[in-house]
């Protein structure tokens, strides 16, 4: 059965999308500047829910878990996503406040990766993010159980594929100054 499905997932095509043009010699110094031009680009190409994203946590026991989450803001904080704290992922990142994210943009052929320690926001940020919520999703959540949470990034990977596999990699990290960046080919991998 491993050489059918492997011989099928072969046929299947992959990075069908097409990379909008990027200047590297024009990069930000700050990585929140390229996810944002990164992000509009997506929206303006209509690209399917551009601000969905995976978030992966792992609880105590050390098991990544991952699932799709809306992000709900991006800016000097970091990357904010929000749920209920007795969720499973609230518990996740009670236990272990830490996180990755991913988006995927496949139309453009582009993902950002993001990893970093996550911080509650506090009581009254929760409590606005709830209200903006539909009157039906509120109605959903136990009175005190809803949070917002911010990823702090300490790691943020630009991915732009190709298809001659020659996928570009731009990894934004902290340093002294604020950010630094790298840019390498990636093999696919």
């Amino acid at each position: 059965m491993t050489d059918d499905v492997r011989r099928h997932l072969a046929q299947i095509p992959a990075l069908t999308g097409t990379a909008p043009s990027l200047d590297l010699d024009g990069l930000p110094d700050d990585p929140m500047a390229l996810f944002l031009t990164w992000l509009d680009q997506a929206v303006d190409a209509e690209v399917a829910e551009p601000r969905t994203m995976t978030l992966a946590t792992a609880g105590a026991d050390g098991l990544p878990d991952a699932r799709m989450l809306i992000l709900k803001d991006a800016g000097e904080r970091g990357f904010a996503f929000a749920s209920t704290a007795s969720s499973r992922k609230g518990a996740q990142v009670s236990e272990n406040p830490a996180a990755a994210l991913n988006f995927w943009w496949q139309p453009q052929a582009r993902a950002v990766r993001v990893q970093g320690p996550v911080v509650e926001a506090d009581a009254a940020e929760s409590a606005a993010d709830l209200a903006a919520r539909s009157p039906e999703a509120q109605s959903l959540v136990a009175e005190g159980d809803w949070r917002l949470w911010w990823v702090r990034p300490e790691r943020i990977e630009f991915w732009q594929g190709s298809p001659d596999r020659k996928h570009l990699r731009i990894v934004y990290t902290p340093d002294d100054a604020g950010w630094r960046h790298d840019i390498g080919r990636a093999d696919g991998s």
